[in-house]
């Protein structure tokens, strides 16, 4: 009898909440990448998406817009995002440098070691740092919601010759964004940087326009460059590929605080999304790309090394020459401190 009464009440219950009306749908987060379905931001907004449509019981709506649909490039949808046609934007640190110039800190070179670091550095205060900068110089229009990971670590590619220390990439044409960091750390370097847009980079290598790249191995084999001569990857890690989600601050802030909290929750399961998703992609990636004879090359602590400190004047550029640029490498510079001291005291406590 107790079992058929409980049978019952569930039942019952079940019942009346199929009859209960789901909340309405009264905000509509529209959501952009220039990238495609096979990437990390659409893994992220794909989490995003189901998060925060579930967790408003429906009072949110998030459309995914992959690739050029509403707008083409980094200055083109940020004005987007401030004008108020774009709700959430992702973007790389050089989409965003035209409006935003000291974001390139994300690209300065061995800061930060491993991705232990990178993740906590970016899910604590120095993300709000860089938050507060980008709504004050956009005026109080454009609000940086997290930072995330799209593609793993920046490393050196090319198709000569084996990279092991800083003065192998000597007079190499090495591929950079338009952004000046990248560039002004490849002529550091004593490499020739050569601005190329992404989608003629295959044809460069392969005929020669340039020699090399600093990319992500999941994007060097989704972009098959090895086909185009691409055959010596050197593992140097130099730069923690940062992903950076922006949201019209109106429509967040038109929200009331309970949404604006699920809204938040959601850019944070998007975040843990984007730092997971590269370091899964990148196993069958790194077998491809030595299954078809590619030279991979994993550096020694001490040629690590060799290749920070040959770095070290792009520090002094970036500080000297970036709007913000002092500001918030302080504050990374904090940041990584702090995160490398934590980090050592769990790694003692666990390994005990």
């Amino acid at each position: 009898m107790l079992k058929k009464m409980t049978t019952l009440a569930a039942t019952l219950t079940m019942t009346a909440a199929l009859a209960l009306p789901a909340m309405a749908q009264e905000y509509t987060i529209r959501a952009v990448a220039n990238s495609n379905e096979s990437d990390e931001d659409y893994d992220g907004l794909q989490v995003f998406k189901s998060y925060v449509e579930s967790a408003s019981n429906g009072a949110i709506e998030v459309e995914i817009y992959m690739g050029t649909q509403l707008c083409s490039n980094g200055a083109e949808c940020l004005q987007g995002v401030a004008e108020g046609s774009i709700d959430v934007y992702i973007s790389t640190s050089g989409g965003a440098a035209g409006l935003f110039p000291y974001v390139q800190v994300l690209d300065l070179p061995y800061v930060m070691q491993d991705d232990r670091v990178a993740e906590k550095v970016l899910s604590g205060d120095f993300t709000r740092t860089m938050r507060d900068m980008a709504l004050e110089d956009s005026g109080g229009t454009i609000r940086l919601m997290t930072i995330g990971n799209t593609g793993g670590w920046r490393n050196f590619a090319n198709t000569k010759r084996r990279v092991q220390r800083p003065e192998d990439l000597k007079g190499m044409k090495i591929r950079t964004v338009v952004a000046d960091l990248p560039q002004e750390l490849v002529s550091t370097l004593e490499a020739a940087p050569t601005p190329i847009p992404w989608p003629e980079l295959f044809t460069s290598l392969q005929t020669g326009v340039v020699e090399g790249t600093k990319n992500g191995i999941t994007d060097i084999m989704s972009m098959k460059f090895p086909e185009a001569g691409l055959q010596y990857l050197t593992l140097d890690g130099h730069a923690y590929m940062g992903a950076l989600w922006w949201m019209s601050n109106d429509k967040f802030m038109a929200m009331p605080e309970d949404m604006r909290r699920v809204v938040v929750d959601g850019f944070y399961q998007l975040q843990q999304a984007t730092f997971a998703a590269p370091k899964r992609k990148s196993i069958p990636a790194y077998e491809e790309f030595v299954a078809g004879g590619g030279d991979l090359y994993v550096p020694s602590p001490e040629e690590k090394q060799a290749f920070a400190e040959a770095a070290q004047p792009v520090y002094e550029w970036f500080t000297a020459n970036v709007q913000g640029g002092q500001e918030i490498f302080d504050a990374m510079q904090a940041a990584v401190t702090k995160a490398t001291e934590e980090l050592a005291e769990e790694r003692a406590r666990d390994i005990r």
